[in-house]
């Protein structure tokens, strides 16, 4: 089968008008040029070209293919400029997971962003607070939050997000401020039947008066007096400020929880994912606090 590489060689050799110059316009050596042209003419049973030391001439034959071959290059060219001119715009569906207390607070603005410039493209967000296994579930990319356990994916980290222990001051004014050895004692908010809270080098075993799955309901119950909780900053940064709830054991934060956007490869990486992660970055970056920029509001 004739390769059409070879006769995109070819019409190069014609345009140019020597094997010289084509060789400098591939990028390839003469001698690697005279050889597919050789095989090329015996593969088509014609000769195409006329070879002397001084001057290269085109057969009739060769004249009436290079044409052919001419065109043929021209479309593989548009073909080229068409594909990557549609990838350099975002197009199709870009399939995105998030924990859900981060996606509902975070990433309207980012898709909004992202959708109002790059028309063509599609989103789909799948909230979840459970591990995502990217491949298997068929997404583009994710956030995460915490540690990373999957060296296997690239990833790129956004910020850091404080998390506090607080309370009511109803609360605090009724059962009374803890301190780090009293809180296994205490009405807790949390997440398990057991779990273990690291307080001022402490590691404290609590059994929670109330256990939740979700972030905010913690944040509200703790608002409602129920009990402490350890919450992120985001959520319960309104709350200290405006007095409905206290941030115990000093203003340094439980603990700092780490933002990346996670995705399978560098190798290839899709328009649309690119670009998504930098529109995430710049707008995301500035909302997720530090730690010291957290401390200072929260203190």
């Amino acid at each position: 089968m004739i390769s059409p590489a070879d006769m995109v060689l070819f019409a190069t050799v014609v345009r140019e008008g020597s094997f010289t110059r084509a060789a400098r316009q591939l990028g390839i050596t003469k001698q690697t040029i005279s050889e597919r042209i050789s095989k090329l003419e015996e593969q088509l049973g014609v000769r195409l070209l006329e070879r002397t030391t001084r001057r290269l001439r085109v057969t009739g034959a060769g004249a009436t293919y290079s044409d052919r071959c001419a065109a043929i290059a021209a479309q593989i060219d548009e073909a080229n400029s068409e594909v990557q001119q549609q990838e350099a715009e975002p197009v199709g569906l870009l399939r995105v997971s998030s924990p859900m207390l981060y996606g509902r607070r975070y990433l309207a603005p980012v898709v909004a962003e992202f959708l109002g410039r790059y028309p063509k493209a599609r989103v789909e967000l799948v909230l979840a607070d459970r591990r995502i296994n990217l491949i298997e579930e068929g997404l583009d990319l994710a956030i995460h939050m915490g540690t990373l356990d999957d060296s296997s994916l690239v990833a790129r980290k956004l910020g850091e997000g404080p998390v506090f222990f607080v309370a009511s001051p109803g609360f605090l004014a009724k059962h009374g401020t803890p301190n780090a050895r009293e809180l296994q004692a205490s009405r807790c908010i949390g997440f398990s039947a057991f779990e273990t809270w690291r307080v001022e080098g402490l590691k404290v075993r609590i059994d929670p008066v109330l256990t939740v799955n979700d972030l905010e309901v913690a944040c509200e119950a703790a608002i409602a007096g129920v009990g402490i909780a350890c919450v992120p900053a985001l959520l319960c940064r309104d709350a200290v400020r405006d007095g409905r709830l206290k941030v115990l054991f000093g203003p340094k934060p439980a603990m700092l929880r780490a933002a990346h956007v996670v995705y399978p490869s560098r190798l290839n990486l899709p328009t649309k994912v690119r670009l998504f992660v930098e529109t995430l970055a710049t707008r995301v970056a500035p909302m997720l606090p530090l730690h010291a920029r957290a401390r200072r509001r929260n203190s």
